[in-house]
C-alpha cells in the first residue's frame, strides 16, 4: 500500500466482511450479500450521498466476483470510452471470460445517448454494470437499464459505524498505525459526528489532524477537540439545491407547516438556507401553503405570506431569513383548512369532464343594447338591495344545482 495515497483510500474494505455499515442491503441474511457471495450477481445501481461506501463496494465485489473490472467515470467518459470497454471485456486473450463489472461512477452524468450505448451489452450480458449515483436513479438513469438493474439504496453511515473505521485507521500500519498518536475517544466521536454520515470527510479530517500536527515532546502527537474542529470540513447537511434532496428538504418544510411543527419548519428552512437555496423559492413556498393548508382558518397567514416574501425580495440574504423564519413559524401555528384548495380541484375536475351545463340567463353580462331582449341579465336580484345585502337566486346552472364545493370546516374563523 502506499501511504502517499490518501487515508480514505487506504482504507477502504479488501472483502465483503470488512464492510462496515448498510446492514439493511449487506447483512449476511441479505439478498445483496449472498448474490455477491455467491458470485450471481447481476447489473446494479448503487445510489446513495457521498461517502456513504458506493466505489468501496464496488471495488469488493471486484476482489470477490471471477469477472475483469472496468471503471469508467460519467464525469469524463464517453461512448468510444464505454466501446473501448466492452472491446476489451469481449477479447478472448484478454479476457477469457468473454464478460466483465464495468463501474460507471456517477452515471446519472451520462447524457441519453451514453446510457442507449450501454443497454445492448447489459442486456446481452456481456457487461455486469455497476453504477454509482448521489442522485435519485428513477430520475436520472435511463428507464430500460433501470429495468434490468437491482437498484440498491445506500443511506450514510452511522455515526457508530465512522467510528469503527476511525478506530480501525489508527490501529492498521497501511492506515496511520505507523504514527504514534494520543486522541481520546470523544474526540474520535466528534470527528464521526461532524462528518454527517461521510466517512470519507471523517478520514480526510483525521489525516489532515494528525499530519499537520506536531510531535510533542513525550514522542506523541496530540490530537485534542480543537485541532479536530480545525481539520475537518464543516458540516454541511445533506443537501444539494439542483438534486434529489432538494425536493426532500422542501418537501419536509411544507408538511412541517402543515402539521403544525414550528421546530421541524424551522430546522428544514435552515437546511434549506444553509445548502444555498434560492430564499425567494422558499417564500413562495411559504405563500403557497399559507393558502393551501391554513386558507379560511386565518386568511391572515396569505397577507403575512406574501409581505414576507415582497419583504425577502427588498431585503436579501442574511437579514431575509429571519422575515423567512417569521413567516414559517406564523403559518405552522395557524389553524388549518384546506376547504378552499379541495373546493378548486373538485370544481376543476367537474368542468374538465362533465357537462356542467349552461350559466343561468339572469346573471348573464348583458353589455350591448338588446341582449336583454334575448334573456341576458333579466331577473337578476341585486343583493345590496335587500337586507343584510343578501337575496336567494339562483347561481349554479341548473345541471349543478344543489353541488357544494366549499364545505366549511370548524377550524374556519366565523
Amino acid at each position: 500500500m502506499d501511504l502517499n495515497q490518501p487515508l480514505a483510500y487506504r482504507m477502504r474494505p479488501k472483502k465483503l466482511d470488512d464492510f462496515v455499515g448498510q446492514e439493511h442491503v449487506l447483512g449476511k441474511d441479505k439478498i445483496l450479500y449472498r448474490t455477491i457471495q455467491a458470485d450471481r450477481l447481476s447489473s446494479i445501481i448503487l445510489w446513495g450521498p457521498p461517502g456513504c461506501g458506493k466505489t468501496s463496494l464496488a471495488k469488493v465485489i471486484s476482489e470477490t466476483t471471477k469477472y475483469k473490472f472496468i471503471k469508467l467515470n460519467a464525469v469524463t467518459s464517453g461512448v468510444p470510452d464505454i466501446k473501448n470497454a466492452i472491446q476489451e471485456a469481449q477479447n478472448t486473450l484478454l479476457n477469457p471470460t468473454g464478460k466483465c463489472i464495468l463501474f460507471i461512477d456517477e452515471i446519472h452524468r451520462f447524457n441519453k445517448l451514453q446510457q442507449d450505448a450501454l443497454l445492448p451489452y447489459v442486456e446481452e450480458g456481456v457487461v455486469i454494470l455497476i453504477g454509482a449515483t448521489t442522485e435519485n436513479p428513477y430520475f436520472e438513469v435511463n428507464k430500460a437499464l433501470i429495468s434490468r438493474s437491482m437498484v440498491v439504496k445506500l443511506e450514510p453511515l452511522q455515526t457508530k459505524d465512522i467510528l469503527i473505521i476511525l478506530k480501525k485507521a489508527l490501529e492498521k500500519e497501511d492506515g496511520l498505525g505507523t504514527f504514534k498518536i494520543k486522541i481520546e475517544e470523544s474526540t474520535l466521536e466528534k470527528i464521526a459526528e461532524v462528518a454527517g454520515g461521510d466517512v470519507r470527510t471523517a478520514l480526510n479530517g483525521l489525516e489532515v489532524a494528525v499530519l499537520t500536527t506536531p510531535m510533542s515532546e513525550d514522542g506523541y502527537i496530540h490530537i485534542t477537540d480543537k485541532i479536530a474542529g480545525e481539520s475537518i470540513q464543516k458540516r454541511k447537511a445533506l443537501f444539494d439545491k439542483n438534486g434529489d434532496s432538494h425536493y426532500d428538504n422542501i418537501s419536509a418544510f411544507i408538511k412541517s407547516m402543515r402539521g403544525s411543527d414550528p421546530d421541524a419548519a424551522i430546522f428544514y428552512l435552515a437546511r434549506a438556507l444553509n445548502g444555498g437555496e434560492d430564499p425567494m423559492f422558499l417564500a413562495r413556498r411559504i405563500v403557497i401553503c399559507s393558502s393551501e393548508d391554513v386558507g379560511m382558518a386565518d386568511p391572515n397567514a396569505l397577507v403575512i405570506a406574501t409581505s414576507a416574501m415582497q419583504a425577502v425580495h427588498s431585503v436579501g440574504m442574511p437579514e431575509a431569513r429571519i422575515i423567512l423564519a417569521q413567516a414559517a413559524v406564523y403559518v405552522a401555528k395557524a389553524p388549518k383548512s384546506n376547504a378552499s384548495y379541495l373546493a378548486i380541484n373538485k370544481a376543476l375536475e367537474d368542468v374538465a369532464t362533465k357537462d356542467t351545463g349552461e350559466i343561468p340567463m339572469h346573471i348573464r353580462n348583458a353589455p350591448a343594447k338588446g341582449m336583454e331582449e334575448h334573456g341576458y341579465g333579466q331577473g337578476y336580484k341585486y343583493p345590496h338591495d335587500y337586507p343584510m345585502h343578501q337575496v336567494e337566486q339562483q347561481y349554479l346552472p341548473d345541471k349543478m344545482l344543489g353541488t357544494k364545493y366549499y364545505i366549511e370546516d370548524d377550524t374556519v374563523k366565523k
